[in-house]
């Protein structure tokens, strides 16, 4: 028996393109075609992709899977074995990061005017006001931190969870690229981090590509921000700061 394309999207929720691309660099070559030349994938096909799909769950890049699976020596016991190891580790990862105290972005912690009950409501176990003296120290003087204290001071319960709400989707979106494979300086990515950009433009402060841009190296150099990114998916963190560092160079050219 043989499965097309989208229906093979469908069993193992990715996305045509996902699978498009990995046939392109020979990482899932379908086993079959139609004479119309499409893509038809067979029992062995599945079983390859669900072993790739383990992979890039456990944050392996593309052609790491590819040399792993393709590895004469190994045997699905072998790779059964050693994702069992890194599930492992990476449950005890999770564990530690889980008891500790989730930092959330240093921004949102600028003029959050919330009873405790309400901020316990918006952003649980995280106290945005622990942070506030360090935010005033590092950036208290900046036009950044007028705006936000300006247009942060109203915001409701309500306002901040919808604001969580949209900035998920749009970490979400990045981390669904990131998983299916695709280039943090696609348009794609660039277009995302965008999203991004214009995100805290609209909510907290002016962000021009140039700030954006630092931004995203801080992701990667404070451990805290990492680790919020990291808690999304593996190698978001990095990848959110390529894909930004892409984007500002895109509207620099232009």
């Amino acid at each position: 028996m043989s499965y097309s394309v989208g229906r093979v999207a469908r069993f193992a929720g990715i996305t045509v393109r996902a699978l498009h691309h990995y046939d392109e660099i020979g990482l899932l070559v379908p086993g079959g075609r139609t004479h119309a030349g499409h893509r038809r994938y067979t029992d062995a096909d599945l079983d390859r992709l669900q072993q790739i799909l383990f992979y890039r769950e456990l944050g392996f890049p593309l052609d790491e899977v590819a040399v792993l699976l393709d590895d004469p020596d190994a045997d699905p016991r072998t790779h059964l074995r050693r994702q069992h190891g890194l599930l492992t580790a990476r449950i005890e990862k999770l564990q530690k990061m889980a008891a500790a105290v989730e930092h959330a972005m240093e921004a949102r912690t600028m003029g959050i005017n919330l009873t405790p009950e309400e901020k316990f409501e918006v952003f649980g176990d995280f106290d945005p006001d622990e942070h506030a003296d360090e935010v005033r120290e590092r950036w208290g003087g900046t036009e950044a931190y007028r705006q936000s204290q300006l247009r942060t001071a109203s915001y409701t319960k309500e306002d901040w969870q919808r604001l969580g709400a949209e900035l998920d989707a749009v970490h979400q979106r990045m981390a669904g690229l990131l998983a299916e494979g695709v280039p943090a300086g696609s348009t794609a990515a660039m277009d995302v981090a965008e999203e991004h950009r214009r995100f805290i433009t609209g909510t907290y402060y002016d962000c021009s590509h140039t700030l954006h841009s630092c931004l995203g190296e801080m992701y990667v150099a404070d451990a805290r921000f990492t680790a919020t990114y990291e808690a999304i998916r593996p190698g978001l963190a990095a990848y959110l700061r390529d894909a930004i560092v892409a984007n500002a160079a895109r509207h620099t050219a232009s």
